[in-house]
């Protein structure tokens, strides 16, 4: 296995990933990008994301998609967007290789926080993110307003 810095002609695999993890999370017509979402945002001279690409004979097997954000309290962070691997690679150590990357990462770039969501029926991620010395805060919820809610409240100028 190979672990390396994703490249645009990755993108089509990763997409692949990317649809089989909404299959897992039940979500399967939640993916809307496309490849050149993907070479675009990712690749261009201000990418908006990066990736680590876990290949074996020459098979991309699993991904760790990553973006920088700023915190007020912390500075300089790393959230891990998606962890995927193959559903016939799982529990082979291709997660872990690909979760110590982002883990090297964080370090070579100094930044002071890692963080990134799991579902709350996820037990074996849950249990492997805890035994790594991840910790999971039960005291936070995530917000989020999708395409359809950001349309609404720009068009009726909400208050």
């Amino acid at each position: 296995m190979n672990i390396r810095k994703g490249n645009p002609e990755d993108m089509e695999a990763v997409l692949s990933l990317i649809k089989e993890l909404a299959v897992f999370e039940n979500e399967p017509n939640a993916v809307v990008i496309t490849v050149d979402d993907l070479v675009r945002d990712g690749f261009s001279s201000t990418p908006l994301f990066h990736i680590f690409v876990a290949e074996m004979e020459s098979k991309i097997i699993g991904i760790a998609l990553y973006y920088y954000r700023y915190s007020t309290w912390k500075g300089k962070t790393i959230h891990l967007e998606d962890l995927v691997v193959k559903e016939n690679r799982r529990g082979s150590g291709v997660g872990f290789a690909l979760y110590s990357e982002i883990i090297k990462q964080g370090k070579k770039d100094k930044v002071r926080r890692i963080e990134w969501n799991v579902l709350d029926w996820n037990t074996p991620a849950i249990n492997f993110y805890k035994n790594s010395g991840a910790k999971i805060l039960d005291d936070w919820k995530v917000a989020q307003m999708d395409e359809e809610a950001i349309n609404y409240f720009v068009d009726n100028k909400i208050k």
